[in-house]
């Protein structure tokens, strides 16, 4: 028998293909550009996507309270990422991408077990399942080299993308693209002011910017249909497929440029699929 979330799991995982999707074809334009210009250009490209989309299918205009909830989000989302980047910088990437994507994926699940009560067991089992997978999935080829000091900036980055699931799904219902346009002017004017203090703005590299565009869009993407899954369902079950979007990653990293996955990771992508089925039922 197949749950009545089908909306939320159908929107989650859309969300998590779209994501995923934004993050390979940022991935490919970070390897010839600085990685703070490329977030940039990137949420710039989604916002004007983003009024162009709200104007097109006119929205209305949302409540000052949604706004404030949308820029929230942005902000949190915003320290995730550059608590991301600089973790991934400075530590092991086999901790520090996992151990985010996880943190990520645990605090929506707490929440909506606080507000909306408990799913079923096999829900409860694939969220569990869920959250192993994006943990092999995400590792890659990283080798682990664990020290205490690496916790804290992947927790950072993923209690800041856990608070962007947790204030968006606040808004109000049918509020989706105007909410998601604050977070996008929240979080570009932040992280602005972050490149210029630290002084690392920096001309994108040529040819670049139709990957850094694309990556705008498909970003955008995924906050859309989140936003629609979390409207629609329970706020666990659609962050936790959202949260799948490494696989798409590392598939389309694998088809499309032909890298070699380990193992592991297709034990992830395996797991992944026995946990949508278990969310389903």
């Amino acid at each position: 028998m197949i749950t009545s979330e089908f909306p939320a799991i159908f929107y989650g995982l859309t969300s998590a293909a779209s994501w995923g999707t934004g993050d390979f074809s940022g991935g490919l334009a970070t390897k010839r550009s600085n990685v703070y210009t490329v977030v940039i250009i990137s949420q710039l490209a989604g916002m004007v996507t983003l009024i162009g989309l709200a104007f097109w299918l006119a929205e209305p205009f949302s409540t000052w309270s949604d706004l404030q909830l949308g820029a929230a989000a942005g902000i949190a989302g915003v320290i995730g990422l550059v608590a991301l980047y600089r973790g991934l910088a400075v530590s092991p990437m086999g901790v520090v991408a996992p151990l985010a994507a996880v943190v990520t994926g645990v605090m929506p699940v707490v929440v909506g077990l606080i507000i909306e009560g408990l799913p079923t067991l096999f829900q409860l089992i694939g969220f569990a399942l869920a959250l192993v997978a994006v943990w092999l999935i995400s590792r890659g080829n990283g080798e682990v080299n664990f020290r205490p000091r690496d916790l804290g900036l992947p927790v950072v980055a993923g209690i800041g993308f856990g608070l962007f699931f947790i204030f968006i799904d606040r808004v109000s219902a049918g509020a989706v693209l105007w909410p998601l346009v604050a977070a996008r002017v929240a979080s570009i004017t932040l992280l602005l002011v972050f490149v210029i203090a630290t002084r690392q703005v920096q001309i994108p590299a040529a040819g670049q910017l139709p990957l850094m565009i694309l990556a705008g869009i498909f970003d955008t993407g995924g906050n859309a249909f989140f936003t629609l899954a979390a409207q629609l369902g329970r706020l666990d079950i659609s962050a936790v497929l959202s949260s799948l979007y490494p696989a798409t990653t590392v598939i389309l990293a694998w088809v499309i440029l032909k890298e070699r996955l380990r193992l592991t990771q297709w034990f992830g992508v395996a797991l992944a699929l026995l946990a949508v089925v278990l969310i389903a039922l």
